[in-house]
């Protein structure tokens, strides 16, 4: 990509959860204070963040994504400055509709077999985060706004780790956010659809085509939302393809007639009290499975950044195991 770059700070803040540090990044456009995330809603974090930066100063925040630990000092931050925050539009629907959306997810939660009591947990830490991070009538929409394109920023839509991962491009730097991290796989997050209310998103299927747009990405400096760099894009979309043909292996033979908290017992034992551990990985085996449904959405994408023939023969072994012979009810016809 051309352009100079727009020298971009990282600041790295700890968080409360398992992921570990995260990093927001800043930068200086025509003498106004940019910030790309914000980390989240600790005391810890505020005051690291107001030591690495002059918030007082501070005049817009980008948003990735809004979970937690990327977007929880979004509301302190609007309290202490005239900071102008954007959001992805997934989000804004989310959050105008959030009960509606904790409902639905309860329900999702439910059809995979999860018990009333786990569902619960989960629908009560998000109503928690929600209220803690009320944005309420302080947010604009990225994608309906013309301050990017003035700042000379552009954003490319990305999801898959959730419906709304954009990346925010400055001259040849990029802020990815969760999309590109160094050995760690994207956990596709099971939520809601919130475009539809019906029904749940499809990471898989939007993670096929964000694999697509990933390709405007080479030759920029990669700045990841966790662990300090990247190998570049190629080399971490082979790395999420290869985790997830190796996670579609061991779903494959275990998976027809079970429900999805069946097949996490087979895989993990008795995971029944940590609920976070059972969203997150219930997560994957719907991903693993929707990509046993329909294998070649993938290979396409990653043959259309060249990248296939580096996976091929366990791509095949996946697939043809999978699909070949006796169908398994996942499987494409």
């Amino acid at each position: 990509m051309n352009g100079a770059g727009c020298g971009m700070r990282q600041h790295t803040i700890r968080t409360p959860y398992l992921i570990g540090e995260v990093h927001c990044y800043s930068t200086e456009i025509r003498g106004e204070l940019v910030l790309f995330d914000s980390g989240p809603p600790t005391e810890e974090a505020f005051a690291s963040l107001a030591a690495q930066l002059d918030l007082s100063r501070l005049k817009y925040l980008f948003l990735t994504h809004c979970h937690i630990d990327h977007y929880g000092l979004a509301a302190r931050l609007a309290e202490r400055s005239d900071v102008r925050i954007f959001i992805p539009r997934a989000e804004a629907r989310m959050m105008r509709r959030g009960a509606e959306g904790l409902d639905l997810l309860a329900g999702l939660l439910a059809e995979a077999g999860c018990t009333e009591e786990i569902t619960r947990f989960i629908r009560g830490k998000m109503e928690r985060e929600l209220h803690e991070t009320n944005l309420e009538g302080r947010f604009e929409i990225v994608e309906e706004s013309d301050v990017p394109a003035r700042l000379g920023i552009q954003w490319l839509a990305c999801p898959g780790h959730s419906q709304s991962d954009l990346v925010y491009l400055c001259g040849d730097d990029a802020v990815t956010g969760d999309i590109l991290l160094r050995n760690i796989f994207q956990v596709p997050i099971l939520d809601v659809d919130s475009e539809t209310f019906n029904g749940r998103f499809r990471n898989y299927d939007a993670y096929c085509e964000s694999i697509r747009t990933l390709r405007r990405l080479r030759g920029c400096r990669i700045h990841p939302g966790h662990r300090w760099q990247i190998d570049g894009v190629d080399a971490t979309v082979l790395l999420y393809a290869q985790n997830l043909l190796e996670r579609a292996g061991k779903v494959k033979d275990i998976a027809p007639g079970r429900s999805i908290l069946d097949i996490l017992r087979i895989l993990f034992g008795d995971i029944s009290k940590n609920p976070f551990f059972i969203h997150m990985k219930a997560s994957e085996i719907v991903f693993a499975l929707d990509f046993l449904a329909d294998p070649g959405r993938l290979k396409a994408s990653l043959e259309f950044l060249g990248l296939f023939e580096q996976v091929r023969d366990r791509y095949f072994a996946v697939v043809e195991e999978a699909c070949g012979g006796r169908q398994p009810r996942y499987c494409s016809a």
